[in-house]
Order: C-alpha cells, then sequence, then structure tokens
C-alpha cells in the first residue's frame, strides 16, 4: 500500500537515546564533547543543545552492559571543510581532547579515493562514534 507523503506530517525533532549504566555521567561527556548542557534525574539523564538546534540525547539506566558494536553511532563533525593534512591534524587535535574527557581512540579510517580521513573512537561507555 503506497501512501502520499505529506512534509506537515513529518516529524520535525527527534532525540537519541543511549542504554548506559551512568546517565548523569555519560551525559556529562557529551556536553562537553558537543557544547550542549545536561539535566538529570535517578536512572537518566539528558543534554540540550542550548541554541536549540541540535538533537536532544538522552541517557537512560539501564541493567545490562554493552556487548556488542553499535547498530547507529554519532559523527561529531570537526574536520568539515578540510582535507588531507590539515583534516588529520584536526581530528588528532580533537581526539587528544577527547581523551583526557575518558574517550577511547579506536582506529583512524585514512582517506581514499572517495572518503576523506575520519576517526572512530568510543565515549566512556563504549559507545562508538566517529570524528568526521
Amino acid at each position: 500500500m503506497e501512501r502520499d507523503y505529506r512534509p506537515e506530517m513529518a516529524a520535525k525533532q527527534f532525540q537519541v537515546t543511549f542504554d548506559c549504566a551512568e546517565p548523569a555521567k555519560v551525559a556529562r561527556f557529551w556536553c562537553e564533547v558537543l557544547g550542549y548542557v545536561a539535566n538529570s534525574g535517578d536512572d537518566w539523564a539528558a543534554a540540550t543543545d542550548p541554541a536549540g538546534t541540535g538533537p536532544r540525547l538522552y541517557f537512560q539506566r539501564v541493567p545490562e552492559g554493552k556487548t556488542v558494536k553499535n547498530r547507529v553511532h554519532l559523527d561529531v563533525r570537526v574536520g568539515t571543510g578540510r582535507v588531507g593534512a590539515q583534516r588529520l591534524s584536526t581530528l588528532e587535535d580533537e581526539a587528544a581532547r577527547l581523551i583526557e574527557l575518558g574517550a577511547t581512540r579506536v582506529r583512524l579510517l585514512p582517506a581514499n579515493d572517495d572518503d576523506e580521513s575520519c576517526m572512530v573512537m568510543q565515549d566512556i561507555e563504549g559507545n562508538e562514534f566517529c570524528l568526521d
């Protein structure tokens, strides 16, 4: 059954939800990464863009730990418009800052004929993200 697309019916906002062991701690990490502000409750925390343009990140406590690769990840866009050595330097600088916050560097995906370099990292609970 084919449906008519109507833009007025499309979702206008979304949030990205993370299952985690320590919501407030993970929210503080992402607030530092993105310049967001945090609020929290007993079993949850949220990180919100103070400008109101970026998506809300929501962190909920779950009893089980992370066991497999993420099916969804965030791309933190720090190298947009930069190429070659300039892009690589930007990625390395931001990776160093995030490692000080508790992130882990996983691997560099070097530039090829189709794509510029990006860096795979993990947040403080092992959730993968890319510096792009």
